[in-house]
């Protein structure tokens, strides 16, 4: 068991926590909150198809569509990114339609993707934590623990930044980061 707690405190080295935009950070792939349809819509995923410029939406209509807790992968066109990872995180119905297992789901899709396309750098953004209502404090620890968890598995990505939209949501993942990381050394 120490083995296990060793391996993910090596793979929470790699997650790092920023407030900002997603689309101006220097990495690899950028991690879209998209909806089934992958069609541009507000917040975070009209930043991106904004940024990206019309070739994002082309290519989103022609994949056509992603269920929720899975993802598809674009380029970033016009994005400082070369890809952009769509994934489809669940809108809240109070916690007992399986928003928990479709939020992991989605964060995990996202990096065995990544790590097929054999990206090494990508960020995320508060997933489902805008207008699909997940609770923040509970998305956070979800995406702390998921991400971590896949990072035991995977040599790739080498980095992962949680790019949170305003100070209370990096905040969050910081205390989440910290939680977990205590938990594994008691």
């Amino acid at each position: 068991m120490a083995d296990a707690g060793a391996s993910l405190r090596r793979a929470l080295e790699r997650i790092t926590v920023v407030e900002g935009d997603i689309t101006t950070l220097d990495v690899e792939a950028i991690v879209n909150a998209a909806n089934e349809r992958l069609a541009p819509g507000g917040g975070v995923c009209g930043a991106i198809h904004r940024a990206a410029g019309p070739e994002l939406a082309r290519s989103c209509a022609a994949i056509g569509h992603c269920a929720t807790g899975d993802a598809v992968v674009t380029p970033g066109f016009g994005l400082k990114a070369r890809w952009v990872i769509h994934a489809v995180g669940p809108i809240w119905h109070g916690g007992s339609a399986g928003e928990d297992e479709l939020l992991a789901s989605a964060y995990r899709r996202s990096l065995e993707l990544a790590a097929r396309t054999g990206i090494k750098s990508i960020a995320f953004p508060a997933i489902s934590t805008g207008i699909y209502g997940f609770p923040a404090d509970r998305a956070a620890a979800i995406a702390v623990r998921t991400v971590a968890e896949a990072l035991r598995d995977l040599e790739i990505p080498e980095r992962v930044v949680l790019c949170c939209f305003n100070a209370t949501s990096a905040a969050l993942h910081r205390h989440a980061i910290d939680q977990l990381r205590a938990k594994e050394t008691s």
